[in-house]
């Protein structure tokens, strides 16, 4: 499998299967890259505790995340971002070649992720009104759709303008031996001789 184009690029598609390997993945690397920076402050006196996830996103477009910085959160901030950004970049890779599959743009990522994200984020801060229980019904519903729609559901099962089926079986290989063309071709010798005379058959004239 190419994992270049599988974890990096947005192009083609991708069944349920590779999708939730790549969760795994994902996972793996998130595990370990934590553990490493929790590691490497306790070495350095600080603390133990890191995350970093979907969330660190939203905050970049939250104004009340940078106000309570301090000169010391710029390191932790620094690698968040350096650690936080590739991740992401692969998630949304395979998430829009697996909407690709179901016959999605990857502009459905807007409702499936950025507006549950949103709302998430600012959540605590929108004003109590008798609005707030329906957005909030209708975040959680578009959250639920996505995750049927990349997660449960097969993919097309024909080519569709992303690509071909992924999970259609590949056409076999030609074992008939190559067209020897020397052993078709029969080289007739020249023969000497006068032309043919054409003429007219009796009872044509």
């Amino acid at each position: 499998m190419d994992w270049t184009w599988y974890l990096f690029r947005f192009d083609g598609r991708i069944n349920r299967a590779k999708l939730w390997l790549a969760g795994l993945v994902l996972l793996a690397l998130m595990m370990a890259v934590g553990t490493a920076i929790a590691a490497i402050h306790s070495l350095f006196g600080g603390g133990t505790a890191f995350h970093f996830g979907a969330s660190d996103l939203f905050k970049l477009v939250d104004p009340e995340a940078y106000r309570s910085l301090t000169w010391a959160d710029l390191p932790r901030l620094v690698v968040k971002l350096f650690v936080t950004s590739p991740l992401m970049w692969v998630y949304f890779a395979i998430s829009i070649k697996r909407l690709h599959d179901r016959d999605k743009s990857g502009w459905w990522m807007v409702p499936f992720f950025a507006v549950p994200g949103l709302y998430n984020q600012f959540a605590d801060r929108l004003p109590d009104s008798p609005a707030d229980l329906p957005l909030a019904f209708a975040t959680g519903a578009l959250y639920l759709w996505g995750f049927i729609e990349m997660y449960c559901l097969k993919g097309s099962r024909k080519t569709n303008r992303f690509g071909a089926d992924p999970l259609a079986p590949k056409p076999r290989p030609d074992t008939r031996p190559p067209w020897d063309q020397q052993s078709e071709i029969e080289m007739v010798p020249h023969k000497a001789g006068p032309p043919p005379v054409w003429r007219v058959k009796p009872g044509y004239e």
